[in-house]
């Protein structure tokens, strides 16, 4: 063959939709092949399975899954598992999309709805009913950053007869490792940290136990759903240096978020790493590390002023998504992506993700976008 020899560090791209069986018994018996088996380009190649093993085995999970985006990753999961009739619970700080997808579409397939505060499982445990299938959750919540109790909401879902389900893209396997502490279901944009360049989109779903994976891979056949090999070789490229970038990104915004804590401009500092942090005792007890974003508030005087002082930032751009060599600034909005509790500060936040540039000057950047936001509250009191 001509690749006899040859080596190299980085996976190989395996392209294929035909694979070619070696006679028509073979053919005949594909279907018995199982997961280490390849029949078909949607069911697989080498480079996506590749990428599927290393998260089985970072995640400790009995099998995963690829899907085209984190979202598409939390929406499978979630169809693999639900019925018409079915009640999901959904803690209230769940990413929007997910959200949306559950309220628009599982709605519409007969699929009852209910929010859950994270930070109270009494209230959990309240609204649990006989048709609980599913409990979905993210900890620390989309961009408000609230804790949950993992094992604890784990416990209460399982002693109903219902699965829980984590993304846990904030903190990537490497930082937590929700199946360990009870999960059945995790889900990761890979998008994000894992791939970490802002070039590729792709999610992930992970079971715990092997009966929990036929649902998830009998559904994405159904769907059609497959993933690019190319994507896959690209986020196995990022794998590669997911600790380092990791690493360093954290220990940044940990300098960063003691920093801008007693602000004048700044309402709060939402970020799990610090001790003033609500739930601070779960992160330190159920994750191994925290990742380079968090999230800012502003006092009732000065959140009218954060979009026009965001264009005084140089450094950090403004977009949407996290987790690359890129630091960004995203304002963000989720007054209206709450119901079973109630945003009570203004609805305007401030979510950064560090990237890798020099820390010097993006905390010069920072100070300038921070110094023109004092002056415009200022200007505007003064006008009052």
């Amino acid at each position: 063959m001509a690749t006899e020899g040859f080596d190299p560090v980085g996976i190989g791209v395996h392209r294929a939709s035909t694979i070619l069986f070696e006679d028509a018994a073979a053919y005949a018996e594909r279907g018995e092949r199982g997961e280490k088996g390849y029949s078909y380009g949607l069911y697989g190649t080498p480079t996506t399975r590749t990428l599927e093993e290393k998260l089985t085995q970072l995640e400790q999970a009995a099998r995963t899954f690829l899907a085209p985006s984190g979202q598409a990753a939390n929406a499978l999961a979630a169809m693999a598992f639900l019925n018409k009739g079915d009640h999901l619970l959904l803690a209230d700080t769940v990413y929007p999309p997910m959200r949306d997808f559950a309220l628009s579409d599982l709605v519409r397939m007969g699929i009852t709805i209910e929010f859950f505060d994270p930070t109270d499982l009494a209230d959990l445990q309240a609204r649990i009913r006989r048709e609980t299938r599913l409990v979905w959750c993210e900890s620390p919540g989309s961009t408000t950053m609230e804790l949950m109790d993992i094992p604890e909401a784990a416990a209460l879902a399982h002693k109903a007869g219902a699965l829980l389900g984590v993304d846990n893209t904030w903190a990537t396997p490497l930082n937590l490792k929700p199946l360990a502490l009870g999960a059945d279901i995790v889900t990761e944009a890979l998008t994000k940290y894992v791939s970490g360049h802002s070039d590729v989109l792709m999610g992930a779903i992970s079971v715990r136990d092997a009966d929990l994976a036929q649902p998830v891979k009998e559904m994405i056949g159904r769907m059609g759903i497959g993933a690019s090999p190319d994507d896959a070789s690209l986020v196995l490229r990022g794998f590669e240096t997911l600790a380092t970038r990791l690493r360093h990104c954290s220990a940044v915004a940990h300098r960063f978020a003691e920093r801008l804590s007693g602000d004048p401009v700044i309402g709060r500092v939402l970020f799990p790493g610090l001790p003033t942090m609500p739930g601070h005792e779960i992160f330190k007890r159920d994750f191994l590390g925290s990742s380079g974003v968090f999230s800012v508030t502003f006092p009732e005087t000065v959140a009218p002023h954060v979009w026009p002082a965001l264009d005084h930032l140089r450094l950090f751009a403004i977009g949407a998504s996290w987790g690359g060599t890129r630091s960004l600034a995203a304002p963000m909005s989720i007054g209206g992506n709450r119901s079973a509790t109630r945003w009570q500060e203004p609805d305007v936040i401030l979510r950064l993700s560090i990237g890798l540039e020099d820390e010097d000057e993006l905390w010069e950047d920072l100070q300038r976008m921070l110094s023109a936001l004092a002056r415009l509250s200022a200007a505007g009191d003064a006008a009052e």
